[in-house]
């Protein structure tokens, strides 16, 4: 066994032990696949991360460092709050990137891009990866409120959702929706397996009438971004509350805070005109967590998914 530097982070929240956990093995080197696996499950948390040298093509790509993501019972090819944890230890840890503003991670779907904001601290944002969608086959729509505990007058829209993981998407018509969703967790699983995909999400826009402006949101996201060197994190009332339901290898179960799920969610709403270029999501609301995702959509079109990070624990592993 070699020790390891190790850190625990929690994600998506500027409130430690309100977001979702994170494990990061800062140096994985030689370890085999089924001995990350094996960690990943002892670790017992959603996601547990093992940082690596870029390959060298990667590299001359212009990564800075190669990350595997492991779930208690499999390896994904890109996850959110993975991405934005595993960065901020990085870089916690010394890690130097080639271009201060522009870190860029190798992992098995690509290149990803991530952003600091240019405060000190700043909020880190992921480049949502290209996002492939379609329409759900009628008998999966008609199948949808039966098993998430809803009238089918309550859903909106959905949609499948491919940016590397492979989830699925329901808009619906409130908040008190989303937080009443009541998931018979048998029937959804059974769609999972059926219709090839790994999590289902469901989102509702707050009513503007009842909370501050969006366009006021909207700048003061745009500066926390980085548009000004002075400006810092703020706390923004949601503009969005998601909930998610994800296949966890022994049944179904709620994830604190998602940020493949948030990335391919705001791709799809913001291009359907659901939703504006920049908002917050709230998730997490029913167990307890406080998590808060911050998209913007830049000039090109790309989409940014940010999210706090705070360090819990700090040492190191014996693996």
């Amino acid at each position: 066994m070699i020790t390891r530097p190790f850190k625990q982070v929690d994600v998506f929240t500027s409130k430690p032990y309100f977001g979702n956990p994170l494990a990061v093995v800062l140096d994985g080197t030689g370890l085999s696949d089924a001995e990350m696996q094996r960690f990943a499950a002892w670790t017992n948390l959603s996601e547990t991360t093992f940082v690596l040298p870029p390959t060298p093509e990667a590299a001359a790509a212009g990564a800075d460092y190669q990350v595997r993501i492991f779930t208690t019972a499999y390896e994904m090819p890109f996850a959110g709050h993975p991405t934005l944890g595993t960065c901020h230890a990085w870089l916690e840890n010394g890690g130097v990137p080639k271009d201060q503003a522009r870190i860029v991670q190798q992992c098995k779907v690509g290149l990803v891009a991530i952003q600091r904001a240019q405060h000190e601290g700043g909020r880190l944002a992921f480049a949502a990866p290209a996002l492939q969608r379609k329409e759900p086959s009628e008998a999966l729509w008609q199948a949808l409120p039966g098993a998430l505990g809803l009238t089918p007058q309550q859903l909106l829209a959905a949609q499948h959702l491919n940016n590397g993981p492979q989830h699925f998407g329901v808009l619906l018509d409130s908040v008190d929706a989303v937080l009443a969703v009541q998931a018979n967790l048998a029937s959804l699983q059974a769609l999972m397996a059926q219709h090839g995909f790994s999590g289902l999400g469901v989102a509702a826009r707050y009513d503007t009438a009842t909370s501050a402006p969006l366009i006021a949101r909207s700048n003061r996201e745009a500066r926390a971004f980085g548009a000004r060197a002075d400006a810092a994190p703020a706390e923004a009332e949601p503009d969005l509350e998601v909930r998610f339901f994800f296949d966890r290898g022994d049944g179904i179960g709620e994830d604190p805070i998602t940020g493949s799920f948030n990335a391919s969610l705001s791709q799809w709403l913001i291009a359907e005109g659901h939703v504006p270029s920049t908002y917050v999501a709230a998730q997490g609301t029913c167990i307890g967590r406080e998590g808060r995702v911050h998209i913007a959509q830049d000039a090109t079109g790309q989409v940014w998914v940010g999210g706090d990070v705070s360090t819990c624990v700090d040492g190191t592993v014996r693996l």
